[in-house]
Parts: C-alpha cells; sequence; structure tokens
C-alpha cells in the first residue's frame, strides 16, 4: 500500500497533521489508516480534509464513515444530490467542497458549461439552463442553507415530484454538506492543488 499524504494548495489547513508537531498528537494516525493498509493493492489518497480532520482520530473515523455513506450509498440521484452539494459549497463559500463535487456532478450527468452559473448561486436557483428537477433540488439546497426551515410551498413542490426516501436522502445530503462547508471555512482548508 502507498499513502500520499497531499499538503497542497495555498498553506493547506490550518491544523495540518504533522509527525513533527511540537506538542505531541494523543492518537496515531497511522491506527487510522490501519484496515485499509491490509489491502496491498491500495492507494490511499490523503487530502488536505483529511489532515484537518487526523487532528481527532475519533472524528476521522466517524466523519469518514458518515460522509462515505452520504457520497456512495444513497439511493437519490446522484446528479441532483452533488448539484445539490454545490450549491452548499457556493452558498457557504467553501471552495475546497465545490472543487471536489463539481465533477461528480459532472460524472452524473450534469453538464459541465453551467459551472460559471453557480458564481451566482442565488441567480442560478431560477436560471433555466437547469432542468426543473435541478432548479428545485437547488432551491432546496439554499432554503436548508440560509433560512435552515424550509417553506412548506417548496417542501409542497419536493413531495409532488419525489418519494419520502428521495426526500429524506436529499435533505441528509444537503445537511451533511452544510456541516462539511462549516469545518472546512471554519480551518480554512485549502483546496489540493492539481
Amino acid at each position: 500500500m502507498q499513502i500520499r499524504i497531499v499538503r497542497l494548495g495555498g498553506d493547506g489547513p490550518k491544523l495540518a497533521f504533522d509527525h513533527a508537531a511540537s506538542r505531541p498528537v494523543e492518537r496515531n494516525p497511522v491506527a487510522f489508516f490501519q484496515p485499509q493498509l491490509a489491502d496491498p493493492h491500495l492507494f490511499l489518497l490523503v487530502i488536505n480534509l483529511d489532515l484537518a480532520l487526523l487532528w481527532s482520530e475519533p472524528l476521522a473515523r466517524g466523519w469518514n464513515a458518515y460522509i462515505g455513506a452520504v457520497r456512495r450509498e444513497l439511493a437519490v440521484s446522484p446528479r441532483l444530490k452533488e448539484l445539490a452539494i454545490c450549491v452548499v459549497a457556493r452558498l457557504t463559500g467553501a471552495g475546497y467542497e465545490f472543487k471536489h463535487h463539481w465533477p461528480e456532478y459532472v460524472k452524473a450527468g450534469g453538464r459541465d458549461e453551467l459551472r460559471a452559473r453557480l458564481d451566482d448561486a442565488q441567480r442560478a436557483l431560477s436560471d433555466p439552463a437547469f432542468d426543473a428537477d435541478e432548479r428545485l433540488a437547488m432551491r432546496y439546497a439554499a432554503a436548508m442553507t440560509h433560512e435552515v426551515k424550509v417553506p412548506a410551498d417548496l417542501f409542497g413542490e419536493l413531495r409532488a415530484r419525489f418519494s419520502e426516501s428521495e426526500i429524506v436522502e436529499l435533505t441528509g445530503a444537503i445537511a451533511a454538506y452544510n456541516m462539511v462547508a462549516r469545518f472546512l471555512v471554519a480551518l480554512e482548508v485549502a483546496p489540493e492543488e492539481g
């Protein structure tokens, strides 16, 4: 197994994990990766978010399990989920999150030429270049991010279009990535270069 520590992009996170830190780190980061170390064919990429999380091994472990499930195990449309995450990123100023999730939106069938339209996320919410489902998911993400309490008429639109499971999963993804955005922005975690 190879472990690649990515510490690029500006100065990296405010609390970048450093083996030579002046104060001892209470937990062993290698133990965190122990399950992956058993697979000799696995290449593990440690990104700046991981470096910030590794100041608390229990937080990193729980975070990666939870966010991993949100990213890979939900049945809701990956295109809508990733676009909603991108809206959260733009509205909260989490450039790191946007950089990581826009390619996922495109991979899920989104159109890359729409990227610049999200520079003004508020305006994008009604942009006809996005389809009706995308605009609905974006409006939901904006409402959850700005007001938290979703207006009844917007929730009614969601209920008319999506199943209960899809609404719960989209809500969970938006809520999870509001958490991610706040962590990234508070600690000024910089995107990796390249």
